[in-house]
């Protein structure tokens, strides 16, 4: 039976195509699709169908209604890759396509360009020299590889001072002198000499090895001479590892380069022009195919040790307890919890959720305060017919202010605060977070009243009722269901087949909906008691015991995110806390089925991230962070001394903000605490440490709100929004974020300056 059955359905393609042939490309698409759905279901579910020509006839009709169905839709209903491509809609389809056919070859012939590039230069030879010194004996070596207007890389490792100490408070330390001369000749009419001293402070217990680096400007081609020496206390003797690198680009090049790279990608990700993840790999791509022209080609192994894995355990261990949480009906409950404690009332229930999400933040990672609030809110906002991406934006800005509030709520704090140098000078954990703490609860304050004027013309409820949201929601969550089966045998096929069919029944519907509704603005529902009465018999914990294994679980990791950060006894990492309460939930909740779960895993999320690391890495490589906080330094300098303090702190404040939202804030922060630590030992500027070191923490943490990949927990929120229908882009989240970073930093610097400039708080 199953023969003629094929030959049939051939013959209905070629007959639908013959009448359809004046309609659009999406409607011939519909009706191919659908009978290819329609054969492969009936040959195996129904062969007894295929018997008669008459029944493909009524199918065949059947499946052109429902093919202009699917046309009129696409034009009628929100489609959100659409939205995408605003921009295109006033185009023509030539236009359209060569556009998009000009955007690809631009790309191609990019990426094509910086794999030659990368694959033309090898990776950097540089092995590591080892070596004594002590106060008798001094080491020495002749470097002869050098061209004309090189730099000279020189790493040293060794038992040295974990901070940037001055060298006149270390008792015992090394010189390294470079030294280079070019005799006259034919070129130059007098000898050229150039002589570098550099001075690296020892540890007194010669316990830990740490690495220095630092470049030096060749002037020719001439031998280099390197001497090592060291100045001891006693005849002890010094071991170091030394390996130096010849670069073929000045400084100011390099950062060049690296500042058009970044520039790049976000002109893809703002524009959409692809994938933020493809983005991130393109600029990773393009810095290392820069520092491969440069002559500092990373080897494969190196580009690996720049992602943070800790980082990326984190995320997925809490991905995957956050997919295995959903199941209990958990978030609708709080949903429904949320809804009553507002009374109905939508402004005193998003601030509800923001001050929570703050205070959360302020103890635990944000990232993990959004993995657990972004379902929640989707819930709520269903619920209550609201647009959940402008409510999960107020979430995720108050939560990176809140963070800020203590030593453990951001990572830039926690890299303040761990400094050794830091804690000398009086930064500790009590001291930071106490000055934070008051200065973040006045942002706060101010923050509420300014989201509400943001707001004031935003229409936080849906246009259409919540029966047609709800409608087109489950279309869009049905058809990326068909999406992600792989047709690799005869039953996936199948079962692909009737979730398209399924889409097909629905739109349907929507169709039918769609012409019988008038728009009209949703108001705030008036009669929330008997709602809720109606939700909490909707929504209501459907797995009792996997909800008591999956909160025990969650507060014992909770519970250990604390303890990591008082405790030091713990050598947990939080990546570990989070994949080891992974592990246990999965053997508690007996997961079966384990693809279920982690198709709930965001992988391009995690993929973005590993990317995103190795481009900040290289852009760091490139001398662009070095460089930022070399020039805010110079600029620091050049001010009157009566108004230095005052414009120190309002340049760190601001350079940090619109760093932090443009670069990670980990390397920046990392980067800039040497100087600044430098900045304050200089006697020509005489300038306390403290207001600087503040101003870095509040610019760093508020300024992750400006873009949408200034911070972790942005991008970790709007990918779990995407993966539930309600992706928010990079321009939706500027025109709140941005506005918000203006003011959550002013507010920041009048309170460093009042506190710092008016009262004197230096010490």
């Amino acid at each position: 039976t199953q023969k003629p059955l094929v030959m049939s359905g051939h013959l209905g393609v070629s007959t639908l195509s013959m009448n359809l042939s004046k309609n659009s490309p999406l409607c011939l698409t519909h009706c191919f699709y659908a009978v290819l759905c329609s054969i492969t279901y009936m040959t195996l579910h129904e062969p007894s169908l295929g018997s008669g020509e008459e029944s493909w006839e009524a199918s065949s009709a059947e499946l052109e209604r429902r093919c202009r169905l699917g046309s009129e839709v696409a034009s009628l209903s929100h489609i959100t890759s659409m939205d995408k491509c605003e921009h295109y809609f006033k185009l023509s389809p030539p236009i359209r396509y060569c556009l998009r056919t000009t955007k690809i070859i631009t790309i191609f012939i990019i990426v094509v360009l910086c794999s030659l590039f990368f694959s033309m230069y090898p990776d950097r030879e540089s092995p590591w020299r080892m070596l004594a010194v002590s106060s008798t004996e001094s080491f020495s070596m002749n470097l002869t590889d050098f061209r004309d207007n090189s730099l000279l890389k020189l790493q040293v490792g060794g038992p040295f001072l974990g901070g940037m100490e001055a060298v006149q408070e270390a008792q015992e330390y090394i010189l390294i002198q470079v030294e280079q001369t070019e005799e006259a000749g034919s070129r130059r009419r007098r000898t050229q000499q150039v002589l570098y001293n550099w001075t690296i402070p020892l540890h007194s217990q010669r316990s830990d090895q740490i690495l220095r680096t630092r470049t030096f400007e060749m002037v020719s081609s001439a031998p280099i001479l390197i001497s090592v020496q060291a100045f001891l206390l006693d005849s002890q003797v010094v071991p170091l590892s030394m390996t130096h690198q010849s670069l073929y680009v000045t400084v100011e090049t390099q950062v060049l380069m690296a500042g058009l790279i970044l520039a790049g990608v976000y002109v893809l990700i703002i524009f959409e022009i692809v994938h933020r993840t493809l983005a991130a790999m393109l600029g990773s791509l393009a810095a290392l195919a820069a520092l491969a022209f440069i002559g500092d080609r990373p080897s494969l192994m190196t580009v690996v040790e720049w992602i943070d894995y800790e980082t990326l355990a984190l995320l997925f261990g809490m991905m995957i307890l956050v997919a295995i949480f959903s199941e209990t009906g958990f978030f609708d409950y709080c949903a429904v919890k949320a809804y009553q404690l507002s009374r109905g009332r939508v402004w005193p229930m998003i601030i509800i959720l923001c001050l929570i999400a703050a205070v959360l933040s302020a103890f635990l990672d944000n990232v993990t305060t959004m993995m657990l609030f972004t379902p929640v809110t989707i819930r709520l906002c269903e619920v209550l017919n609201l647009d959940p991406r402008h409510v999960l934006i107020a979430e995720v800005i108050f939560t990176n202010i809140g963070g800020a509030a203590t030593a453990v709520g951001d990572p830039p704090n926690v890299i303040i605060v761990s400094n050794q140098d830091l804690r000398k000078k009086g930064i500790d954990f009590a001291s930071f977070t106490g000055y934070m703490f008051l200065g973040i609860c006045l942002v706060l304050l101010t923050s509420f009243p300014f989201l509400r004027m943001l707001y004031w013309n935003k229409k936080l409820y849906n246009k259409e009722s919540s029966e047609i949201v709800e409608l087109k929601h489950e279309i869009l969550v049905w058809r990326q269901t068909a999406h992600r089966i792989n047709p690799a045998s005869r039953e996936e096929t199948a079962v692909k087949c009737l979730l398209m069919q399924k889409v097909l029944n629905l739109e349907s519907l929507l169709h039918k909906k769609l012409k019988t509704f008038q728009r009209q603005i949703s108001q705030e529902d008036k009669n929330w008691e008997h709602n809720i009465q109606e939700l909490q018999k909707k929504h209501r914990i459907t797995d009792k015991i996997l909800l008591v294994k999956c909160l025990t679980v969650l507060g014992v990791v909770i519970f250990m995110f604390f303890l990591n950060s008082f405790v030091p006894a713990i050598h947990l990492d939080l990546g570990w806390i989070a994949i080891l309460g992974a592990l246990w939930l999965l053997v508690l909740a007996d997961i079966q089925d384990f693809e279920i779960i982690l198709h709930r895993v965001e992988w391009a999320t995690l993929l973005f991230f590993a990317a995103l690391f190795v481009l900040m890495e290289a852009l760091a490589q490139l001398q662009l962070i070095d460089y930022i906080g070399e020039q805010t330094a110079v600029l620091i300098k050049v001010m009157p001394e009566d108004e230095r303090l005052a414009i120190a702190i309002i340049l760190v404040m601001w350079v940090s903000a619109l760093a932090s939202s443009l670069i990670d804030n980990i390397p920046f922060t990392a980067a800039m605490i040497p100087v600044l630590i430098n900045l304050s030992q200089d006697a020509d500027v005489n300038l306390p440490v403290k207001p600087l070191i503040f101003a870095l923490a509040m610019g760093a943490c508020l300024g992750g709100n400006g873009t949408l990949i200034g911070a972790s927990a942005n991008v970790v929120c709007a990918g779990i929004a995407e993966q539930h229908g309600y992706g928010f882009s990079f321009m939706e989240f500027f025109r709140l974020g941005f506005p918000m970073m203006l003011m959550t930093c002013t507010i920041g610097m009048c309170y460093l300056l009042a506190t710092h400039i008016g009262l004197g708080w230096n010490t």
